[in-house]
């Protein structure tokens, strides 16, 4: 039993926010691409198969990234009692778990076509670097956001078996998406991460955290703009994007404050209402 807590604990899977965030842009990508005139069982279909690939690949990404970052994280107040960095669980063990998430992972893979396949191994690289990144650059969450919201692309790719400027255009918001909220997730750290050293957005843009946020959230909307007008979406569409519009403007960044890391984490945390919303719209133009 304590393992198995060990385990929980180590991948997060406590903490849906993660994994969900990585769902959704599947999600979104999925129906975007889907016929609703055709048969629905494919359709859930995929999206269970998304959802458990997102959850297994978080899984994984989570424990990689613990044991690369297992010095700095001993270092930091918020991560110093993860399992890996407290030494309670070793690094040979964590590499295994991971290795067969991963494996779990492909098997849920190989469900769909080849072409979707082979996009979704090219990623794998950038997936495991990414926690390398905040080293050597101020810019991680932008990596973190080509990385979390390739499920958009790959949405697409498994219903037409190819890459439209459809997704690429939702998929350049969503990054945008990405490099806004997870800059607030890294105000939580801001100040153990200046003194060993680490970069992020967070510490780049701390003097001006809400106009660098005020700008990623309206690249996001711009490119979603765009996109509707691209695959021809009603009026209906545009309306309701005055959800996630008034979520981000009016309610995330009221709260957000680089001096309160309880009111970051909520403020990040609120972003998979904004998904789902997101996702519902997208789905309701095209049912």
């Amino acid at each position: 039993m304590n393992q198995l807590n060990l385990f929980i604990e180590l991948t997060r899977l406590k903490k849906p926010i993660g994994f969900m965030l990585l769902f959704w842009p599947c999600a979104w990508g999925l129906t975007l691409a889907y016929d609703f005139t055709s048969n629905l069982n494919n359709y859930f279909f995929y999206l269970i198969l998304f959802f458990l690939g997102a959850v297994l690949m978080r899984s994984a990404g989570c424990i990689v990234n613990d044991i690369l970052d297992k010095e700095f994280d001993a270092k930091v107040f918020r991560t110093k009692d993860r399992p890996i960095a407290s030494q309670r669980i070793s690094i040979r063990l964590a590499s295994i778990y991971a290795f067969v998430l991963c494996f779990f992972a492909f098997l849920v893979l190989l469900n769909f076509n080849l072409f979707t396949i082979i996009l979704a191994l090219g990623s794998m690289p950038l997936a495991f670097t990414y926690p390398l990144m905040k080293r050597y650059t101020y810019w991680p969450q932008l990596f973190l956001g080509i990385t979390f919201n390739y499920g958009l692309i790959l949405g697409w790719s498994a219903i037409h078996n190819e890459v439209d400027l459809a997704p690429i255009i939702f998929y350049l918001g969503a990054i945008f998406w990405t490099l806004g909220y997870d800059t607030i997730y890294g105000y939580q750290d801001i100040k153990d991460d200046e003194i060993i050293g680490l970069k992020s957005t967070s510490i780049k843009f701390k003097g001006n955290s809400k106009k660098f946020l005020f700008t990623c959230y309206i690249l996001l909307m711009t490119f979603f703009l765009i996109g509707g007008y691209y695959m021809k979406f009603s009026s209906i569409y545009y309306l309701f994007l005055l959800i996630p519009i008034f979520h981000l403007f009016f309610y995330q960044m009221r709260i957000f404050n680089i001096k309160n890391p309880s009111n970051c984490l909520i403020a990040f945390k609120s972003n998979n209402f904004l998904g789902l919303v997101i996702f519902l719209i997208i789905l309701m133009v095209k049912i």
